[in-house]
């Protein structure tokens, strides 16, 4: 039931971090892989190192903001490598700012990002996987679709709209065999989040860090392997009547209100 093999999976942003490792790991239950990134330089950095974990893939440079630029990619996919099957869209950012000091620019960003992108990959994948009669999408999605925090408005507000585009997915293409489903990374320790982990110049560690420790009942950052099985499940047959829903892989932050003082 988690067999990929004969699968194509577009995972977007998957250059290195949690888009590789979920990509490789769909590599490792027999998906054939295709990913995308912003520049040349990390197309070319995820391709040496998925030659050096043994898996062919196929590297595109492609803005997924950009809607014509998404198009011609998922055209070229389909001519070269095949429908796709498996789409994830992971490609996002973050700005950490407070939302006084924050630009609209700055705040636009991040939603086009981490919202209309994965509007704009899903629609053009859907019509091909509703005439295959088989589909799936996995939103990341982020514990900021359900909580919010100092300085993060524009991911919040992005990650939970795209919560709610994962269930109209769900709500409008379900009827044609297409699963939509996101997956709630917890704090992950990626190069995104390696600042919030420095060690500080007394030896301790960053404020964050122990914040983080603290509020996890698992005690620990995840880590982006965490993050294949819940994604292997949800690219699978096994998941084929799990529609419209987040799956949080979080050590249990969110269901832990945090020790007393």
């Amino acid at each position: 039931m988690f067999d990929l093999t004969g699968k194509t999976a577009l995972v977007t942003g998957a250059s290195y971090g949690i888009g590789y490792a979920i990509a490789k790991g769909f590599a490792a239950a027999g998906a054939k892989i295709v990913f995308n990134d912003i520049s040349r330089e990390l197309v070319d950095k995820g391709l040496a190192s998925y030659k050096a974990d043994g898996i062919e893939a196929k590297g595109y440079v492609c803005d997924v903001t950009d809607e014509a630029a998404v198009e011609e990619m998922v055209a070229d996919i389909e001519k070269t490598v095949g429908v796709i099957d498996i789409l994830v869209n992971n490609a996002g950012i973050i700005k950490r700012i407070p939302m006084c000091e924050m630009r609209a620019e700055d705040f636009r960003k991040v939603i086009d990002v981490d919202l209309n992108a994965p509007f704009i990959v899903s629609k053009a994948v859907i019509p091909s996987m509703i005439k295959k009669g088989h589909g799936k999408i996995i939103n990341i999605c982020s514990m900021m679709s359900e909580l919010g925090r100092e300085t993060v408005s524009a991911y919040a507000a992005a990650k939970g709209g795209l919560k709610m585009l994962t269930r109209n997915i769900c709500s409008e293409f379900g009827e044609h065999n297409i699963q939509c489903n996101g997956i709630g990374p917890g704090y992950i320790a990626t190069p995104q989040t390696a600042p919030l982990r420095e060690i500080q110049p007394d030896g301790s560690r960053h404020p964050f860090d122990q914040f983080i420790i603290a509020k996890t009942p698992a005690a620990r950052w995840g880590t982006p392997e965490d993050l294949v099985g819940p994604a292997v499940f949800l690219a699978s047959d096994a998941s084929n009547f799990v529609n419209g829903h987040v799956l949080y892989v979080d050590g249990g932050i969110l269901a832990y209100i945090g020790k007393q003082p």
